[in-house]
């Protein structure tokens, strides 16, 4: 699935990325305020910095700017994991730690992520299904962790039970994010990855006996 390419009328890819990186900034702020449909370009490009016309080098359409975010955020957030996470190891502590880091990428990145899934569904059909494919590959990355813990023995799953293990952890990150009103006054960042890692091998581990 190809990344749909943004027309932009300046060459200097360079100032394309610096300014589609204020656009980006600008955009979330008013996302996160406002909504996707409520915000007005010219709303855009003056939180960017710049004039209407100036944002119009840089895009064609306001459904440009929505694609950019969602595609950014999901980009960051795979980055890091990819970073930090270990996906090789296939031990205990590797599963553990790479739980941990997720969550805290996702409450770093809480506001981007919030915006992203409240608007995400106003992507054109042609960009939607390019977004939510960059969601299945980092979804991914716990699928090939849990098959290596599974290879070492760590754990006793098979690829179905693998596949739904791996996207309830990936939703328990975004539920920091998404009931953050209601889980920071019930639990610290730490506490809350404790807890959601102690059930999540609570039900994996009970598989072995």
């Amino acid at each position: 699935m190809s990344k749909r390419e943004v027309p932009a009328s300046v060459k200097d890819e360079r100032l394309i990325k610096k300014r589609r990186n204020q656009m980006i900034k600008g955009a979330i702020a008013l996302f996160k305020q406002k909504g996707f449909h409520r915000t007005t370009t010219r709303e855009i490009a003056k939180a960017s910095g710049f004039s209407i016309g100036t944002l119009y080098e840089y895009i064609r359409q306001k459904e440009d700017v929505l694609y950019l975010v969602c595609d950014r955020i999901y980009d960051e957030v795979r980055e890091r994991m990819e970073k930090d996470i270990d996906t090789h190891q296939g031990t205990l502590e590797s599963f553990k730690l790479a739980i941990a880091h997720y969550f805290k990428v996702i409450d770093e990145l809480q506001d981007e992520v919030l915006v992203m899934y409240q608007e995400v569904k106003s992507l054109s059909k042609e960009s939607l299904p390019y977004v939510l494919n960059k969601e299945l590959q980092m979804v991914g990355m716990f699928e090939n962790i849990l098959k290596k813990c599974v290879d070492n023995g760590v754990f006793c799953l098979n690829e179905q039970e693998i596949r739904l293990f791996a996207h309830n952890i990936f939703v328990l990150g975004q539920m920091w994010g998404f009931r953050r009103w209601a889980l920071h006054k019930m639990y610290t960042l730490d506490e809350y990855i404790e807890l959601q890692t102690d059930l999540l091998l609570k039900g994996i581990l009970e598989k072995r006996s």
